[in-house]
């Protein structure tokens, strides 16, 4: 199994709408992740904020897949991808040293 980073940012249109219009999209999305967690796969997933804790700066989301080509047919399933909410990066991601995570 690899490791495969998820960068993504709001669109300008969708950093336009107010919260209450993005709030749906932002729980189905944690909605989806959590039921990819219950279904075994390794996830970190969250945002990203500012030196005054404001978010932002977009989110990340940390996962296993066997291949980039599976990695990036499931990351298309994400609810914000789908919904085009989001601009978006998938990369591969090989640890080098830390503690022993993931």
């Amino acid at each position: 199994m690899a490791w495969f980073v998820k960068h993504e940012t709001f669109t300008s249109e969708t950093a336009s709408l107010p919260m209450a219009q993005r709030r749906p999209c932002l729980e189905a999305h944690r909605a989806w992740v959590e039921q990819q967690v219950a279904a075994g796969r390794k996830i970190r997933s969250g945002y990203l904020v500012d030196a005054e804790h404001r978010p932002g700066g977009g989110g990340l989301l940390i996962f296993e897949a066997d291949s980039y080509a599976e990695a990036l047919a499931w990351v298309e399933q994400d609810p914000m991808i789908q919904s085009e909410l989001v601009s978006w990066t998938l990369q591969e991601w090989i640890p080098v040293s830390g503690d022993g995570w993931p």
